[in-house]
């Protein structure tokens, strides 16, 4: 498994569709993006933000239903694309018990957001989906950090996205 980090949640301009920019933690710094519905990228970036609600959205009742039960969110696993669908889990702990539930990625990113419980990607989806953003050269001090910022990403890959044909997935 590649570890990852939520590196931005976005709206893409063109489609005005939100992605999920998950960025691998160590090695090249592969990217796997996920186009989310809007709901869901609403309650990330609400996370995110620290957004206080007058009443719990669906994740912090899960969130809350977990902690309640004395379970606690292990880890998130992207683990697979199926018929251009992402599939994750969630993957619990309750004492030495372990159980697994499926999920769709967005809302196991919001849970895993709330619970502040470490990211996955499979390694085959990894090494299938995960695309190479191009990193600022040295020179460029724009970014304190040395990294590209969230909209400059999704420009990035903005610009994949236009490159490449339909025979490009031919098997």
């Amino acid at each position: 498994m590649v570890e990852v980090r939520l590196r931005a949640v976005r709206v893409d301009l063109q489609s005005n569709t939100p992605v999920l920019l998950l960025q691998e933690t160590e090695g090249e710094g592969r990217t796997l993006p996920i186009f989310i519905g809007t709901p869901e990228a609403a309650a990330i970036a609400y996370a995110l933000q620290g957004v206080a609600m007058p009443r719990p959205m669906t994740h912090d009742l899960v969130r809350d239903i977990l902690t309640t039960l004395d379970v606690s969110v292990e880890r998130v696993v992207i683990t697979e694309l199926r018929s251009s669908t992402y599939y994750a889990e969630l993957q619990l702990l309750r004492g030495s018990e372990r159980a697994v539930v499926s999920s769709r990625p967005s809302d196991a990113v919001a849970v895993a957001v709330r619970t502040h419980s470490p990211l996955f990607v499979a390694d085959d989806l990894m090494d299938a989906e995960g695309i190479l953003l191009a990193i600022e050269s040295p020179d460029d001090d724009d970014d304190e950090d040395g990294e590209d910022g969230p909209d400059e990403l999704v420009g990035q890959f903005r610009e994949f996205l236009d490159s490449i044909k339909p025979e490009d997935f031919a098997g």
